[in-house]
């Protein structure tokens, strides 16, 4: 828990508009916000975050923007969106980030549906999305960031220099309530229209409480925010619990400079969606591999000692004597000096969230030390609603539920939660919010999954995913997905089967991986070579041999090309997109169900 931490009033009657004041008055000269900018960073301090927000809330005014408006954004992590983000909604305004990775019709679907007439946007990538709803929507006037864009709409830069009306920003931020919207999280579409997500100030200052007593992390601890504004997990760590914490957060807007910030920043908390966790093991992996044998032997001893003495910690057991001198003298002298090639060193707080992560990517990081604390929740619990900690965990599980959290399991095995974090309600085009919880206050988050008996909570699946094969049995996808890419050569995998009597898989090779493989064998890194099919083979027999009847998969097929949120088969938090996977290699699942 923050030591730091004065809470500006009773806690259910908190907004994030008093707490930004609070780390004014006691943490002015502290760094809030930093951004690259040529060889070095920019930083702004609470006091200038304030200030900024302050001006930047005047200039939003003076566009028409009013308490209640929705404002859509299509940015980056750059320092304008999240300035604007606070700026908003200091004025009582909602402000809503857009993916930007998003297809032109859920655009246009979001534009719609939230009735905004403004929407603040990056550049000329942005303007030539967002220009012809302007003719198709309520949207009345584009804010665009980059100058040599902004011909014929409005330069962010004259709104950041429109004023500063500090009367009317006190006023404005002082009469919003907890129950007020914060903000709304449009869904990322996995199978339809995006939803609109409303969460007030209530439900972010409660979820932050309860965080904050789990996580111990250094006062003014420092966050890079590279994940999208548009994702909960974003918001919250890259937002919201920075303020609540008065915590530091660095901007990275390019994921492809995540690794090279890291290495730079040597961050003490670091949070990854399991694809991310993967694409991180991919590269050690990839760098180990080039060690000397003698060398690898040794790590890989290492890596085993660090794994038992987390099976002792996990237990709630003490750690043998041997053991932890052992542990301690191999993470000093083996484990640590390839962490700190990675930027790991530090880390006091790993985790993951989003979709269950594979065990071998769990395994992997074991062996260097690190226990990455698996959490669930959904954009509808604000984020996390069970989380691992380093006092209580259970490896492969998604831990216990946050403080003022309730879960429970229905018959059919659904995942229904309750408590204050839950959100307010789907937003209706109207206006209007449907509550979307029973009479009881549960809400049924369309997951899968059991509680044990230490109330820890283990994942199956989602509910509309599983697969039902033609003799009526249920198959979790994930599951069989996730131990296909126990594999270090598999990076990413689809089953399927639904209405077939057996399962067949798409399969792609992991980009960082297998050049690396491929040239140790001294063939072609093509994934067509036979080499690679027999490899291949081996992978999903071993996979095979760990999973039941039902779930194996009988034939598969590896594609040439890595599944991203640009080509569309992932969301924009990287989870699959199964239809569109489904229906883009339509020809080849046909393939693999022919005599």
């Amino acid at each position: 828990m923050s030591t730091i931490l004065r809470l500006p009033g009773a806690p259910e009657e908190l907004t994030l508009p008093a707490l930004l004041l609070r780390n004014v008055e006691d943490h002015g000269d502290r760094p809030a916000l930093s951004w690259r900018e040529g060889e070095g960073w920019s930083t702004l301090t609470w006091s200038e975050v304030r200030r900024r927000v302050t001006e930047l809330s005047a200039g939003y005014a003076e566009l028409g923007v009013v308490r209640g408006d929705h404002v859509l954004m299509m940015m980056g992590n750059r320092p304008e969106h999240w300035l604007s983000d606070l700026a908003l909604t200091h004025l009582g305004a909602v402000p809503v980030s857009v993916y930007g990775t998003a297809a032109p019709g859920q655009i246009a679907h979001i534009a719609r549906h939230s009735r905004a007439r403004l929407a603040v946007i990056e550049g000329e990538r942005e303007v030539g999305r967002w220009a012809p709803l302007l003719d198709e929507t309520e949207l009345e006037r584009l804010v665009v960031v980059e100058p040599d864009a902004a011909a014929g709409h409005t330069p962010y830069s004259e709104v950041l220099a429109a004023g500063h009306n500090g009367d009317a920003f006190e006023k404005a931020w002082r009469e919003i309530r907890p129950a007020d919207p914060l903000t709304v999280v449009y869904t990322s579409g996995t199978t339809g229209d995006p939803k609109g997500v409303r969460i007030t100030h209530r439900n972010v200052i409660r979820n932050a409480l309860a965080l904050d007593a789990v996580v111990e992390l250094p006062d003014h601890a420092e966050h890079i925010s590279y994940l999208p504004f548009a994702h909960i997990a974003e918001r919250m760590l890259g937002i919201y619990l920075p303020v609540f914490r008065a915590a530091h957060v660095h901007l990275c807007p390019d994921p492809a400079q995540l690794a090279a910030t890291v290495r730079e920043l040597r961050p003490v908390q670091f949070f990854g969606v399991p694809r991310v966790w993967e694409k991180l093991a991919a590269a050690v992996r990839a760098m180990l591999a080039q060690a000397p044998e003698e060398r690898r032997r040794a790590i890989e001893k290492a890596c085993d000692t660090a794994r038992a003495h987390l099976a002792h910690r996990e237990k709630g057991e003490p750690v043998p004597g041997p053991l932890d001198a052992a542990y301690r003298h191999v993470k000093k002298h083996v484990l640590d000096p390839i962490l700190t090639s990675a930027g790991f060193d530090r880390l006091l707080w790993t985790a993951s969230a989003s979709a269950p992560m594979p065990p071998d990517v769990m395994r992997f990081w074991a062996g260097f030390g690190l226990t990455i604390m698996d959490a669930w929740g959904l954009t509808e619990t604000v984020g996390v609603a069970t989380t691992n900690s380093p006092a209580a965990f259970r490896t492969g599980s998604v831990g216990r539920p946050l403080e003022g959290v309730e879960v429970r399991i229905a018959e059919d095995g659904e995942i229904f939660v309750r408590g204050g974090t839950v959100f307010d309600g789907y937003l209706r085009a109207d206006g209007s919010v449907e509550d979307a919880c029973d009479a009881d206050g549960w809400f049924a988050t369309g997951d899968i999954g059991r509680i044990d008996e230490g109330g820890y909570l283990w994942l199956t699946d989602r509910k509309k995913e599983m697969i039902i094969t033609s003799t009526g049995k249920n198959v979790s996808p994930a599951l069989v997905e996730n131990t296909l890419k126990e594999h270090p050569l598999i990076g990413q995998a689809l089953a399927y089967g639904d209405g077939r009597s057996y399962l067949v898989a798409l399969l792609v090779l992991d980009p960082e991986t297998f050049p690396v493989w491929a040239q140790a064998q001294g063939i072609p890194a093509d994934p067509r070579d036979p080499a690679v099919r027999k490899e291949i083979e081996q992978a999903v027999a071993a996979a095979n041999e760990r999973l039941n009847s039902t779930e194996q998969i009988k034939r598969f097929t590896i594609l040439g090309e890595e599944w991203g949120p640009e080509t569309g088969e992932l969301t924009p938090s990287l989870k699959l997109r199964r239809r569109v996977i489904t229906e883009r290699y339509r020809t080849d699942i046909d393939r693999l169900y022919s005599p």
